[in-house]
């Protein structure tokens, strides 16, 4: 079901690539100077005055439509192994619910950088509950844009790794369209289709995405199937003044809608069965089903007073829903009621049989036969219903200011915001014991029984940043500011009314409110027409969460570096720091640490160096024929400076051990040939081991892997593409992650063969 809701499309001038726009003969705008009469239909790029990342004066990354279809990349982490300082946790092959970390920052479901779609924030509260249980279908998403360093600072509220924005499908600059349809292996299907036009005075798109697949896991005893069935829909409306008008205006209307059904685990593997068998899935875990929706609107007005000043509106809400039934655990004395269950988490059972020792009073041999699907007694397994809503709404406003002096000119970009979100959850546990290796229900649980909260947060934020141009010095000094409230009401499981939010099921109530100040500078020198050299120094910052007693996570940020440009031929290297003054670790479900889920822990002092690479050339030697080659490296060493006694989310840290799931060294390549209709082009991606947790004991380490993907596209007319690919060339299934409950691999080998046709 549609939900209303606004989002937006933040502050800044550049259209990202592929925006056009509309610049169609009209005889009333012939009056008007050439900048009037050709105004971009969309402004969503987080580079703001720069044209593009290599203009920033800072860390800046960009992945373009054409690098995406290359290799039909319909997996967010896939897509972000190109870019230098971006980790990646995997999870479930897919990128439904991705973990991403910038330059260090804990990967756990993306929560600790900036997420939009358009300059929107897309989590599902990003203050109140960031962690990325929606994320946007990204088959649909046209090219992203990823931001670091000091430039950050103005897309809070979160500037210690950076920005990740996503950019939607441009409206067409005329009549047009396209479908792509597409086919592969473990019957995977995918259909992309968009159509709009474009006027002089309005434009509009439709668009849709509809992506289904049987997933490539094997359930034991179960025909089950373990992948998704996704469908999303889009479109956007733009009313234009003339733009012969003194004063330009323009009104902008974008609304989607996605739904999304998904036979996701977060059961994994004992290492022996890992290496006997890496797909299969226990069939403890053969009801494990994610339902899942979103909903947006966003409303953005746009006016330009003059050449020199643009200023902006918009108002914006979210909404997300999602009930992912799942295992959870073991009751030993098999209890048949759900509001009493003594539950011991499949993570402590997977560790156990690793070590070969007992849990829950179970040897690891009788601890394994169950996960082989050994009878166990009434109400013994754990199912529970994590269903939570969402919403993220506000009102912004900006503007952009071009200066010109006589020796310095200024793009003076600023913004305010009024934002507030929520997340709203009411679990509940269900009992089923395994009778014949399947699960049988033994008894529904009450609705609450497993969590009853509402968390809260509101937030007042604004930031100005300059980019000052002298002479060969371009400097961009910045300040963003966050008023941030929090709150979390905790409920009771009233038998009578068991969703109660009156006084009467009130448990606990606690919140805060902090403000904080965020400075930035970043500095360009251009050398000469080849050469720049690039510094800068910001404050980190990550909004608070809901903290009892915790630290706000605030660190110091440095990077210095330089780029190369001559021809095809394009150099980044950067070098980071980042000094934490705490890092803040924030329980979710799919941290797997014994904690509460929300709470807040201090990790005190953390350090993390790095360096960045990125290397592109084109070898061709003909205007017919390319063959460019691109290489991204990135190195960091992200280590804990101070001892932790056994917190409950860090556990027993020692001063020197390692930040989890960030690895030390990231290597990404690919090589393309174009000649006439035909193109071709292989990436190979190589990520070192990482600890999973700070101990880095025995069974805490995932595997180091190295995969390869291969596309080909062949071009029939001006009108129609055919293309295919395969991704995993050699099916490399090493350990990609252990957390929460077990040893997982990434996906296996797949193909598909598809076509995108244009009209």
């Amino acid at each position: 079901m549609m939900r209303i809701m606004f989002a937006t499309i933040v502050f800044l001038l550049s259209p990202a690539p592929g925006h056009g726009a509309n610049c169609q003969d009209n005889p009333e705008s012939e009056k008007a100077p050439q900048k009037a009469a050709c105004r971009p239909l969309e402004t969503v790029s987080i580079f703001g005055v720069a044209q593009d990342s290599r203009d920033v004066a800072g860390g800046a990354s960009e992945i373009s439509q054409e690098q995406l279809q290359a290799f039909a990349t319909t997996d967010v982490v896939r897509a972000l192994r190109r870019v230098p300082g971006a980790s990646l946790q995997a999870e479930d092959g897919f990128g439904l619910r991705p973990n991403i970390s910038i330059r260090g920052t804990p990967s756990e479901r993306s929560s600790r950088i900036t997420l939009l779609e358009d300059n929107v924030l897309i989590a599902p509260a990003p203050y109140a509950a960031p962690s990325a249980y929606y994320f946007p279908t990204f088959g649909r998403i046209h090219g992203v844009e990823v931001l670091k360093g000091p430039a950050g600072i103005s897309q809070g509220p979160y500037t210690v790794g950076g920005a990740l924005n996503l950019v939607s499908t441009p409206v067409p600059d005329s009549r047009s369209g396209r479908v792509s349809l597409e086919a592969g292996s473990d019957d995977t299907w995918r259909a992309h289709a968009w159509f709009g036009d474009s006027g002089t005075r309005a434009s509009w798109m439709v668009e849709t995405h509809q992506w289904q697949s049987d997933g490539y896991q094997d359930i034991d005893r179960s025909d089950s199937a373990t992948g998704l069935d996704k469908s999303d829909y889009l479109a956007k409306m733009s009313f234009r003044s003339d733009p012969a008008a003194a004063i330009y205006q323009e009104f902008n209307i974008k609304l989607q809608t996605s739904d999304e059904i998904s036979q996701q685990s977060y059961l994994g593997l004992t290492d022996v069965d890992f290496h006997r068998q890496p797909l299969r899935r226990y069939g403890a875990s053969a009801l494990d089903t994610m339902d899942s929706g979103h909903d947006q609107v966003v409303l953005n007005w746009r006016v330009e007073p003059s050449d020199q000043l643009a200023l902006f509106v918009t108002a914006y809400n979210n909404e997300s829903q999602r009930a992912w039934y799942k295992t959870e655990g073991l009751d030993a004395d098999g209890s048949d009621s759900p509001d009493d269950f003594q539950r011991t988490s499949w993570a402590s059972i997977v560790s156990a049989i690793n070590m070969e020792a007992s849990a829950a009073g179970l040897d690891a041999g009788s601890l394994q036969a169950i996960l082989d699907g050994a009878d166990t007694a009434p109400g013994s397994i754990q199912l529970r219903n994590n269903s939570r809503d969402y919403y993220s709404r506000g009102v912004q406003g900006g503007g952009l200011l071009s200066l010109e002096g006589k020796r310095a000119s200024h793009e003076l970009k600023f913004g305010v915001r009024l934002h507030e979100d929520q997340e709203d959850r009411l679990q509940r546990n269900d009992t089923y014991q395994q009778a014949g290796g399947l699960l049988v229900l033994n008894a529904i649980g009450m609705e609450g029984n497993a969590g009853n909260r509402v968390q809260q947060a509101e937030a007042f934020s604004f930031f100005v940043q300059d980019r000052i141009e002298l002479g060969d010095w371009a400097l961009s000094p910045g300040l963003r500011y966050e008023n941030v409230r929090q709150q979390r009401f905790n409920y009771g499981a009233d038998p009578d009314n068991p969703a109660v939010r009156g006084a009467s099921g009130l448990v606990s109530e606690r919140g805060n409110r902090e403000d904080f100040w965020i400075p930035g500078m970043g500095v360009m020198y251009q050398a000469n027409e080849h050469w720049t050299v690039l510094g800068g120094v910001h404050r980190g910052f990550s909004a608070p969460g809901d903290r009892d007693g915790v630290d706000a996570e605030l660190s110091i940020n440095y990077e210095a570096g330089f780029r190369y440009q001559h021809g095809s031929t394009a150099l980044d290297v950067i070098a980071f720091f980042h000094d934490y003054e705490n890092l803040q670790g924030i329980c979710t479900a799919s941290s797997g640490r014994n904690c509460e889920i929300g709470d807040a822990f201090n990790g005190d002092a953390v350090s993390v160096p790095g360096l960045e690479l990125l290397f592109n050339h084109d070898f061709a030697t003909g205007q017919r024929w390319s063959i460019p080659l691109s290489v991204s490296y990135t190195w960091m060493d992200a280590e804990f400076e101070t001892d932790i006694a056994d917190s409950a989310f860090f556990g027993d840290v020692t001063a020197g051990d390692p930040v989890p799931y960030i690895p030390d060294h990231q290597l990404f390549a690919s090589i393309g040939f174009s000649l006439g209709p035909w193109s071709a082009h292989l990436s190979g991606s190589y990520v070192d081991a990482v600890c999973t947790v700070a101990t880095c004991g025995a069974f805490e380490r995932t595997e180091s892997s190295t995969t390869f993907d291969l596309g080909v596209q062949y071009r029939t007319g001006s009108n129609i593409e055919w293309y295919a690919a395969v991704e995993n060339l050699t099916s490399e299934l090493s350990i990609a992650g252990r957390q929460p409950y077990g040893a997982r691999p990434g996906k296996d080998r797949s193909w598909l063969l598809g076509a995108r046709i244009g009209f």
